[in-house]
């Protein structure tokens, strides 16, 4: 059994990663900014103000805890790259620091060519602040984490969704996983689970992995 706080426990993401810990067994903290617009989470689960850009949240919220998730959105593109930054400058100055699990976009991933799937000419104008923002994150944390242990989580770049949870998916590392019809396609109940399964038995620290059937 974990510790596990979930900065952005009310989001799509952050919402089915906190309920499948608590299914586990683990016990959860909330982290949300408004608990009091808070949706449905499952009973046990502990719901506190919580803020990944604060220095002070993250120390209070890190004392007791052997993992953060960072599952947050709806900000500017700073905000991704500031929460990184709170949550591996804080923790170096912790004893034993919990681990960080951060949530990030699919468009890091590469294409066939090697390329970010971010900078395709055909890339959403209105999902590239966010986008970049992720980037910016995954980079500081691939460049300036030292002392503290991490690891990136990117869904796939174009068919991730609300749908069934299976507890089954393929992991890789920066090219999306596809099937046989070259398709990468993913749940967000079944990034939960391995999300979870990371926790359980880390396979990825210090790096990013990706997830998808």
């Amino acid at each position: 059994m974990s510790d596990i706080v979930v900065f952005g426990a009310g989001g799509t993401a952050g919402s089915r990663i906190a309920a499948e810990a608590a299914e586990r067994g683990h016990r959860v903290t909330a982290a949300v900014r408004r608990p009091e617009a808070v949706g449905y989470l499952p009973p046990g689960v502990r719901t506190v103000t919580g803020d990944a850009t604060s220095a002070r949240s993250v120390r209070e919220l890190a004392e007791d805890a052997d993992v953060l998730v960072v599952a947050i959105g709806g900000g500017e593109r700073g905000l991704w790259r500031d929460a990184a930054r709170t949550l591996v400058d804080t923790l170096r100055e912790l004893p034993d620091p919990p681990r960080v699990i951060h949530v990030g976009g699919g468009a890091t991933l590469l294409t066939a060519k090697g390329t970010r799937y971010l900078d395709e000419p055909d890339f959403p104008t209105n999902y590239r602040d966010s986008a970049e923002g992720q980037a910016d994150a995954l980079e500081f944390y691939r460049s300036s984490a030292g002392g503290v242990t991490w690891t990136y989580v990117s869904p796939p770049p174009l068919e991730f969704h609300p749908g069934e949870r299976t507890g089954h998916y393929r992991t890789g590392t920066d090219h999306p996983v596809t099937d046989a019809q070259g398709r990468s396609v993913l749940t967000y109940e079944d990034l939960a689970v391995a999300i979870v399964d990371e926790i359980e038995n880390p396979r990825f620290g210090n790096a990013r992995f990706t997830a998808a059937y």
